[in-house]
């Protein structure tokens, strides 16, 4: 999932989602603030949602680009290069409680999203940093914002409560590094921006999903009934 068309209004339609805002900013550099992870994925899908709702409650100097990178992989090398600073926002599995919210820093951040890979967009976004860093087009500074998820094999599913509660907190912490490490004040928007497709948007996409009975969790019973009985 994740698209990344750059432009300078408040709405992009697609499959993913890029936000870049002129409301002053002076000669600060470039910063792309980037979420990655699979929104089907239950919550793969953190980093993905907490830029979504950054960018529908908050406006941002023309210096600053929310992305929703989503499993693009390689695809998302021109951003980066385009970029100074690169703040990451995804779920990662650190082997801490469900909910556990780290920050990691340039040279850190490549061992991070590798240390246990979850699913194919980490392993491709560490391919795209190591390319990045190859051809002397990695941003300056690097921060990853990654916080443990509690369940990834939830197809379908949205964030569960654990992860979803700590949406709101990340924001605040990018909030506070856009601030303190570069100069950015972000400002409240008065009416929530429509930035991702009505379709996959996270309430939406949350409340249409069909109830258990109707769309088995783990897979067609009717197949695992005959595994199982192959095995016997």
């Amino acid at each position: 999932m994740g698209g990344g068309i750059p432009h300078h209004s408040d709405q992009s339609w697609g499959t993913g989602m890029t936000v870049a805002e002129d409301s002053g900013g002076g000669g600060i550099g470039r910063i792309l603030v980037l979420g990655i992870g699979n929104i089907l994925w239950a919550d793969e899908g953190f980093g993905v949602r907490t830029v979504e709702r950054l960018a529908a409650g908050w406006r941002f100097p023309d210096a600053v680009t929310l992305m929703d990178g989503g499993t693009q992989g390689l695809y998302l090398l021109p951003h980066l290069e385009n970029a100074d600073a690169l703040i990451v926002v995804d779920a990662i599995d650190y082997g801490l409680p469900p909910g556990t919210r780290r920050i990691f820093r340039n040279g850190d951040v490549p061992a991070f999203l590798g240390a246990k890979k979850m699913s194919l967009h980490q392993t491709g976004f560490q391919e795209v940093l190591a390319s990045a860093m190859f051809l002397g087009r990695c941003p300056q500074t690097l921060i990853l914002v990654g916080v443990q998820p509690e369940c990834l094999e939830d197809y379908g599913g949205g964030l569960t409560a654990t992860v979803a509660a700590q949406v709101a907190p990340t924001i605040d912490v990018i909030l506070s590094l856009l601030r303190d490490e570069f100069g950015i004040e972000a400002m409240r928007r008065e009416a929530a921006a429509d930035i991702a497709a009505p379709a996959i948007a996270r309430d939406a996409y949350e409340a249409g999903r069909p109830s258990a009975e109707e769309a088995c969790r783990i897979g067609d019973s009717r197949i695992l009934a005959a595994l199982s009985a192959g095995e016997a």
